[in-house]
């Protein structure tokens, strides 16, 4: 699964790139998963109620212009089920926060309760293009 950054990511590169700006990187991001997309400029419907919590995503140092996730990301079994999921994204907060990248699951998954979700090793690709 790919990912793009949102414009609040953009903006605050190019800010601190030129100067005109500064960026304080997060102790620690999150994957989220979503039942309706987010764009670039954020929005989208993120799963909410049975159990849904992000989870803090460790990734590697880029290389290339580009990323991926370093372990598994297990988000918590549902106790409820979830809908749809079709994105996901990495905030720099648990709750609320900034989006800072999304991207559409390379194919939808249902969450039932009693089913985990999950993205492998590696399966969270970022880039910079």
């Amino acid at each position: 699964m790919a990912g793009s950054l949102t414009d609040f990511s953009e903006n605050e590169l190019l800010d601190h790139i030129l100067g005109t700006g500064s960026f304080t990187s997060p102790t620690n991001v999150y994957s989220s998963l979503f039942t309706v997309a987010p764009t670039d400029a954020g929005g989208g419907t993120e799963v909410t109620g049975g159990s849904y919590a992000r989870v803090i995503t460790a990734f590697d140092a880029a290389a290339s212009g580009a990323t991926a996730n370093t372990a598994n990301v297990n988000f918590p079994s549902a106790t409820a089920g979830w809908g749809t999921v079709v994105a996901f994204a990495i905030f720099d907060a648990i709750t609320a926060g900034n989006m800072l990248f999304w991207g559409d699951l390379t194919v939808s998954k249902v969450v039932n309760s009693g089913t985990q979700a999950r993205f492998l090793a590696g399966d969270v690709d970022l880039t910079l293009d």
